[in-house]
């Protein structure tokens, strides 16, 4: 056995808590690079950037669904749980991608879409075609489309209903996404041990974990929403003591869309998920940064129930979705709109489907200060490929392609993604690949993809970040937002403006203290004021 392999083990085993102060990156494989000019992305041309990215310093990659699929939601659609897209490359170059980064120290997680497949899965169409055939109950079906009334329906742009009547099975299937996405009926024993079948099969082959995609919504039931049921905890469960039981140190990563309060229950008792996206701190952190006041964020804070020690919530500014406006007000999600997405093609169902750089003026100053956010609330940053240079989006594309586009690597012909023609339009204007790029920005020492380096390096650095707990600071000054985070001795106090005027804060007497700036390295005193520039941040540390 390699040595190599022999260390890592040992290092999973001890450290079974890594997830904690860790920095994830998501990629969608078909965008990030292509090695052999067909215009996809694929494992070999990830392969090829892992050196990229332990630069950038991510410790876990998160990648996007790379199951064969028709690519009626880009690859949320599955048709083949237990083979990777030929389009993508092949199970061996996945191991050889695993191994190439377990020598870097990268984890590697990939989605695990327990809720649906795709209507092209050889199960579907044997269920659908005939009424005997054991995979006929892997589905939700029935003669009517007038149960389960209470479930709300998730893409109103696209669909009127959770039911879709099928012509060749005589009956309506149930789904809670995209027609073309039939649910698996999670009441079926067999259905149950066919996805722990699943997981199993991506753990042995070594990678680290699941974001495991829409659990809330495995059940059904009469009378109520159809959404976080007590039967979708018992399983969950099943499936974590499975992975603690014989895959110790890899992690489960919670995608609820729900309120702090509903996504409390999915750590359990640290026996459910590892993990979970902090969906309503993510609207507001636009919120704050749009009224110059950081009473929002604050608010969802305080809101946020106490988790268990070995949990950890995890934090994005964007991702591979629309901006989700589902855990606002109606009333804010109006003023959202209107804020952030004046055009009518910047809307997707309930969100916004731009990156965060348009989304942010393209101001250099506002989209430090989001990642300033990102990486000092609490929870584990996600950063969305991209993002770490302000790529933009192209609001031409169809649904969320528009922030799907090939990775920027340099000013050449396609951005240095491909040879060949992309699967899709490469960005244009002011976010070309000729303006953005990763090759220009690391030769500049303060370009943002620099800056986004030297605050990844930071937040791991200092153990504060990677605890829960987290302590607001009156100021007087509703314009900054200001907190402490601590974790034993180790103490760090956040000064965020969030307006476009200079600032000055009160500094409590039990806050006045001697440290250092951690960007500047400079040591000063908090003392009873302190002024920020417009837009700007200080990480001080005792």
């Amino acid at each position: 056995m390699k040595r190599w392999f022999i260390a890592w083990c040992h290092k999973m085993i001890n450290n079974n808590l890594w997830y904690k102060n860790a920095v994830f990156y998501e990629i969608s494989v078909r965008a990030f690079k292509d090695s052999d000019g067909d215009g996809r992305g694929d494992l070999r041309g990830l392969t090829e950037k892992l050196d990229y990215l332990q630069a950038l310093g991510v410790d876990c990659i998160w990648i996007m669904p790379i199951y064969p699929s028709p690519l009626r939601d880009d690859g949320y659609d599955i048709a083949d749980y237990y083979s990777v897209d030929p389009a993508y490359g092949s199970l061996d170059q996945l191991k050889v991608l695993i191994e190439a980064a377990h020598q870097r120290n990268i984890r590697i997680i990939m989605d695990l879409v327990l809720n649906h497949t795709s209507d092209a899965n050889p199960w579907f169409q044997a269920a659908r075609s005939d009424k005997n055939s054991p995979y006929r109950d892997y589905y939700v079906w029935s003669d009517t489309d007038q149960i389960y009334k209470d479930a709300r329906i998730i893409f109103v742009d696209t669909e009127r209903s959770n039911w879709t009547w099928d012509e060749q099975a005589g009956q309506y299937f149930w789904h809670r996404f995209y027609s073309t996405q039939p649910d698996l009926n999670f009441d079926n024993p067999r259905v149950q041990e066919e996805m722990l079948n699943v997981a199993r099969f991506w753990l042995d082959l070594g990678i680290d974990g699941f974001r495991a995609d829409a659990v809330p919504y495995l059940f059904e039931r009469e009378g109520t929403n159809c959404e976080n049921l007590p039967e979708t905890h018992v399983y969950l469960k099943k499936l974590r003591s499975i992975m603690d039981e014989h895959y110790p140190g890899r992690i489960l990563l919670c995608e609820a869309n729900q309120w702090p309060e509903d996504v409390r229950p999915y750590f359990g008792d640290g026996d459910e998920f590892h993990m979970g996206f902090h969906f309503p701190i993510m609207p507001r952190i636009y919120m704050a940064l749009k009224k110059g006041r950081f009473e929002d964020m604050e608010e969802i804070m305080r809101r946020t129930p106490p988790i268990p020690e070995n949990c950890q919530w995890c934090t994005f500014l964007r991702n591979h979705d629309e901006l989700t406006l589902e855990m606002v007000t109606e009333e804010e999600r109006q003023w959202m709109w209107k804020e952030y997405a004046p055009e009518p093609n910047m809307k997707l169902n309930l969100g916004i489907r731009r990156r965060l750089a348009p989304l942010l003026d393209n101001d250099r100053r506002k989209i430090e200060l989001a990642n300033s956010l990102l990486f000092t609330l609490p929870g584990t940053p996600i950063i969305y490929y991209g993002d770490e240079i302000g790529m933009g989006d192209n609001l031409n594309l169809f649904d969320r392609n528009g922030v799907r586009t090939p990775m920027q690597w340099d000013d050449s012909t396609n951005g240095g993604f491909t040879s060949g023609t992309p699967f899709t339009e490469m960005v244009q204007g002011e976010y070309s690949c000729q303006k953005v790029n990763v090759a220009e920005q690391m030769k500049s020492p303060n370009s943002l993809l620099r800056t986004i380096q030297k605050m990844i390096a930071l937040r791991k650095q200092y153990a504060a970040f990677g605890g829960s707990d987290m302590e607001w600071i009156e100021t007087g000054n509703p314009a900054v937002s200001v907190y402490l985070r601590r974790h034993d001795d180790d103490v760090i106090i956040v000064f965020n403006n969030l307006s476009n005027a200079i600032q000055t804060v009160q500094i409590p007497a039990q806050y006045q203290m001697t440290g250092r700036d951690l960007f500047s390295n400079q040591s000063f005193s908090l003392e009873q004021q302190l002024e920020l520039q417009p837009y700007s941040y200080y990480w001080f540390h005792k």
